[in-house]
């Protein structure tokens, strides 16, 4: 069955790469991104079923206007992929104005976006949508702060919207990547993945970082209707990140046992 999903972010690396997942799985979609220019050459490369827009979630009139696109293009609106994100972040130190525009971007956006949306999406018959969350919204790091305190409202704000939509057989869930090859990770290993695998190595027990593909499958895997009784849940696609302590999962004991005569 042919849906219509709107995906935020979807001209970025991961958000292309859920785009030509699910249009190449026969779905239309509509790819809004602030960079225009970019989510219309993504959508002229694929042709048709697919329509770039400009789309600022920080916008109201910008959110309207990509339900109203998919209606009117589309006859309709079966999902939103909420991926639309900022890195920006200067750690417990950021400015009031910067808390603000992350909280605005990353979490009222797809909030406002999912609200909007609602009327159109419960017209369908398999309605769904998937928050783009992260693995940094369950770990502390020095020196971040924007970034992960919006990852896990967004997780919390998964939860609230499967309970309130549940009755209109709308399911809500989100996705948690840990290290993806993306526009961020290939900007600070220079482009070498290889770098950026040994690096992630020591911290996903698989031994490498995740491509964008792998976690665009979990999102078409939780619109999909194989994910029919899935709702409020968070998947995490992070090669076994989530699963190590604070020990990093290696056998740091054996480091109190001192050598013989040590004292």
């Amino acid at each position: 069955m042919s849906c219509t999903y709107i995906v935020s972010g979807g001209a970025s690396r991961l958000g292309a790469a859920v785009v030509r997942r699910l249009h190449g799985a026969g779905h239309n979609i509509v790819v809004a991104d602030l960079d225009e220019k970019s989510a219309i050459a993504l959508s002229q490369e694929l042709g048709d079923r697919c329509l770039g827009t400009i789309c600022d979630v920080s916008d109201d009139l910008h959110l309207t206007q990509a339900i109203d696109l998919a209606k009117a293009r589309f006859e309709g609106l079966d999902g939103i992929v909420n991926n639309a994100v900022s890195y920006m972040d200067n750690g417990i130190f950021s400015s009031r104005e910067a808390w603000q525009s992350a909280f605005n971007i990353n979490v009222f956006g797809g909030a406002r976006l999912v609200a909007e949306a609602v009327p159109l999406l419960a017209q369908s018959s398999s309605p769904a949508v998937v928050n783009i969350a992260s693995i940094a919204a369950k770990v502390a790091q020095k020196g971040r702060a924007l970034y992960p305190v919006t990852k896990a409202a967004i997780l919390h704000l998964t939860r609230i919207q499967a309970l309130e939509l549940a009755e209109q057989n709308i399911r809500v869930n989100s996705v948690s990547p840990a290290w993806t090859w993306s526009r961020p990770i290939e900007q600070a290993s220079g482009g070498d993945r290889q770098h950026a695998n040994k690096i992630g190595a020591t911290l996903h027990p698989l031994g490498r970082i995740a491509d964008a593909e792998e976690v665009a499958d979990a999102v078409a895997f939780l619109l999909s209707s194989q994910a029919s009784f899935i709702t409020g849940t968070d998947l995490g696609v992070d090669g076994g990140h989530a699963i190590l302590g604070p020990d990093a999962g290696l056998p740091r004991q054996g480091e109190l046992i001192r050598p013989s005569g040590e004292q």
